[in-house]
């Protein structure tokens, strides 16, 4: 690097460069992750996104980032932009992961034999944010670029926080494996699994006590990402100077962002890229890639289902066949159409392959679902104000799932909801039977009118769709014909018969109502908005189904407990954690509704 920092680097070229005289594009991932296996004589088992890369022949270049394994420096977790490193060669001795990158190609496209002069990027998670970065004032053999899964704003939605609510049970088992570097660089040291001592990751962390808790009792004051993540709650500089979506202006190569609409972890990152990009001089090939995927799942197996909910198709094998390679392949080697569209999504629901030229799409009109009284909602704002309320308690949060697990459960975004609708403190609000078919595009618009007799709580929304009693059950096969009978089949009754699926939820921490920077408290009893968005959705809430909303205030181990007082949670002690009575208010002037993009 220009600063004397050497950063270890993984070469793969095709045997005929030097048999042939062959010539071929680069295509790069940057990661903290290693580069592994390490070692002249030791090769990767797979190479690039997909396998359908190493059979079209690129030249593969894996490193790892500046402070990781094997490379030279200090590690930064997800190193802040330094507006003052300039990319070009020689302007400045300051470097970030953008300079990184930039001296990397510039190295690769002069010293590698058989390279083309172009070169590309992908990387799924933290190697999407280094992607991301490396698109960023780029050098000018960078002609593609693919953030996947991106981490893009630890604290805006992606992994660490949302809505300011700390993102606890993921949070915990990332860091438990996730350390820095001890001495100098070296190959990964062998590493156990965290022993929780339980299978039941709820009552684990609940036995936790407060998040306070942890870095005592099991990191042990070696691990500072984690106290990074616990001792910054707002949405300071340490969080606002990683922003990497906030320095995405006149891109030059052609973006490819790509994720699942059900990511566990970073389901907001290349959503907030490419409304950024969308806005300040978008590169001129720009290309948004949803699938009905959890956290990287679009690159492997089949995609055909997640959790209990079959999409009909496989749409993870579908998308690296028709999506990924064909980009990759055009932009690095000018083969096949040039053709993109800005946005390619998977429509669930109807299970359905989408393709639009804006995003949300021109035909979704502005729409309003309002909560009513007797758990209904309405299409129209309910006349009389009245409110709904329930007691809640953490000493007894609502669960995330019906299961037992230590882990975040990859499917939990499409797990069955009625557990909780029976639940005393989780208020529950239903549609009418729909007498035909209701898309959603975009984001979902929330805005409750709510009070607490505390000086904070949580308020997690959900939203549902409640399949009809006699939905079949696509994952099953069909029964075999009675023999004998005059009934062709045997009557059964679904599991996915009333199956309440889970499209999009999200928490939000209170006290940040009025900013994310500087948190407010509540005055007890007194009403006040909570106004937020969900992340985008292409759901199709099918006739004879119905659409819920659930709010509840807490939703354990997912996110960490409020102790429903305003305070430096990440300070709390167990005496902190009080019950509270939560309403929701409804009807009148300004009740509590939810605003989506609608096509009917």
């Amino acid at each position: 690097m220009r600063d004397g920092v050497k950063l270890f680097t993984s070469v793969y070229i095709p045997k005929d460069v030097f048999t042939e005289s062959r010539k071929y594009p680069i295509l790069m991932e940057r990661t903290p992750y290693n580069v592994a296996p390490y070692g002249i004589e030791q090769y990767r088992a797979n190479l690039g996104p997909s396998e359908l890369f190493a059979r079209e022949k690129f030249i593969f270049v894996y490193q790892d980032v500046r402070g990781r394994f094997m490379s030279e420096g200090k590690y930064v977790l997800i190193r802040p932009r330094n507006t003052a490193a300039k990319t070009s060669a020689g302007s400045s001795k300051e470097t970030d992961e953008s300079t990184d990158t930039w001296d990397t190609i510039d190295w690769l496209v002069k010293n590698l034999p058989g390279n083309n002069g172009k070169a590309g990027m992908w990387g799924i998670s933290q190697p999407g944010f280094y992607a991301t970065a490396g698109m960023i004032d780029a050098h000018p053999a960078l002609v593609a670029v693919s953030p996947q899964a991106p981490v893009t704003d630890y604290y805006l939605g992606d992994d660490v926080y949302h809505n300011g609510a700390f993102m606890l049970a993921h949070r915990f088992a990332f860091y438990a494996s996730f350390r820095e570097r001890e001495g100098d660089p070296s190959p990964p040291p062998p590493a156990l699994p965290f022993q929780y001592g339980t299978p039941n990751g709820y009552d684990f962390y609940l036995q936790m006590g407060s998040i306070a808790n942890a870095d005592e009792k099991y990191f042990k004051h070696q691990q500072p990402f984690w106290n990074l993540n616990v001792d910054h709650p707002t949405y300071d500089e340490v969080w606002q100077s990683r922003s990497i979506w906030k320095y995405l202006d006149d891109i030059k190569p052609a973006v490819m962002l790509v994720g699942g609409w059900y990511d566990n972890e970073d389901p907001q990152g290349l959503l907030r890229q490419y409304d950024f990009m969308e806005k300040h001089s978008p590169p001129k090939v720009e290309m948004l890639v949803i699938g009905p995927w959890d956290h990287g799942g679009f690159s492997f197996g089949d995609g055909d289902r997640l959790g209990k909910v079959n999409f009909g198709s496989k749409t993870a094998l579908y998308y690296r066949e028709n999506i990924e390679f064909p980009f990759f392949l055009y932009q690095l080697k000018g083969v096949g159409q040039a053709a993109f569209p800005k946005a390619y999504v998977f429509q669930t629901g109807l299970n359905e392959w989408r393709k639009f030229e804006t995003w949300p799409p021109a035909e979704a009109k502005t729409a309003s679902i309002y909560l009513d009284g007797h758990g209904n909602l309405a299409w129209t704002q309910p006349s009389a104000a009245a409110f709904d309320e329930y007691l809640s308690d953490p000493m007894k949060p609502v669960p995330y799932i019906d299961s037992i697990h230590t882990d975040i459960l990859n499917s939990y975004m499409t797990e069955d909801q009625r557990f909780a609708s029976t639940r005393p403190d989780v208020l529950v609000y239903r549609s009418e039977v729909l007498d035909h078919d209701v898309t959603l595009f975009g984001p979902i618009n929330v805005d409750l009118k709510v009070s607490t007799s505390g000086t904070d709580s949580d308020f997690d929304v959900k939203v549902i769709d409640v399949y009809p009693n006699d939905s079949p059950d696509y994952n099953a096969p069909v029964p075999a014909p009675l023999a004998n009978s005059g009934n062709p089949t045997l009557p059964t009754l679904s599991p996915m018969g009333g199956y309440q699926q889970l499209i999009r939820g999200e928490p939000f921490r209170g006290k940040y109502r009025k900013s994310f920077e500087k948190p407010v408290p509540f005055d007890p009893g007194k009403p006040d908005h909570i106004v937020f968005a969900l992340p985008d959705v292409a759901h199709t809430f099918r006739a004879g189904h119905r659409i819920m909303i659930q709010i509840q205030s807490s939703w354990f181990p997912l996110t960490d407990r409020n102790p429903q007082k305003f305070m430096d949670i990440g300070k709390a002690v167990n005496a902190d954690f009080v019950k509270a009575t939560e309403r929701v208010y409804l009807g009148g002037a300004d009740g509590s509704k939810i605003t989506f993009k609608m096509v009917e």
